[in-house]
């Protein structure tokens, strides 16, 4: 027959028990830790952001019409602010050629040479008649030119009396005749009369009828003072 022999039971001592209940005391509160701590994904998923829905004035989320209302005001006024720098850009260079324009105009004005003064006319020459009034007027120009006076019915009498107006009438028959000097032309001026007083500017010929009337009215203002003190043969 087999003998066994028994083993002894172990004898659980007080040391045994408060280990076990400090152990089992650990594992509860490990358990608990676990328990209350969450997970990262619960962690992440819970701290993450939601999605912000837009919404409409009113606080009711946007609808489709609302968003392409909204795209179309934008627009709008997108469109609104460029126009209005576009036309602000304009009338800056307006401006801008404006100034530029005004200062190339000043400075035309300030570097324009002075004109110079125009030229007075020449009056015309005065024409006369051919005949004994226009030789007459045109003498009596010439006598007041020179100083010498006289008027036109001083001038007319005498003509009239000495040749009746002919200006090539010759005196053939008195003592200048008959010496080889005789009177010509309107007032009857022998050549060496002619010659002392004929006035410069008009012909060196004694028929001429203005320088006849002339040298005749120098002597005359000469001798007599005035032709018109003239009252016969002189």
């Amino acid at each position: 027959m087999l003998n066994f022999a028994l083993s002894r039971p172990a004898r659980i001592t007080r040391a045994h028990k408060i280990s076990a209940a400090l152990v089992a005391t650990a594992s509860g509160a490990a358990a608990l830790a676990f328990t209350a701590t969450p997970s990262n994904a619960e962690t992440t998923a819970a701290h993450a952001p939601s999605t912000v829905k837009p919404v409409s004035a009113n606080g009711l989320p946007l609808t489709a019409k609302d968003r392409a209302d909204d795209g179309t005001k934008g627009r709008q006024l997108a469109s609104s602010v460029t126009a209005g720098l576009k036309v602000t850009a304009v009338e800056k260079q307006g401006h801008t050629a404006q100034q530029a324009a005004n200062r190339s105009v000043e400075r035309k004005v300030i570097a324009a040479p002075k004109s110079a003064p125009k030229a007075t006319p020449k009056a015309a020459p005065k024409r006369y008649a051919n005949n004994l009034d226009g030789w007459i007027r045109e003498s009596l120009d010439i006598m007041k030119a020179k100083g010498i006076p006289g008027s036109y019915e001083g001038l007319h009498r005498n003509i009239m009396r000495e040749s009746s107006g002919n200006p090539n009438a010759v005196n053939d028959w008195d003592i200048n005749a008959i010496n080889g000097i005789p009177s010509k032309g309107l007032l009857q001026v022998i050549q060496p009369t002619f010659d002392t007083y004929h006035v410069s500017g008009t012909p060196h010929k004694l028929t001429d009828p203005i320088a006849n009337i002339t040298a005749a009215a120098n002597y005359a203002a000469h001798r007599y003072g005035s032709i018109d003190n003239v009252n016969s043969a002189y």
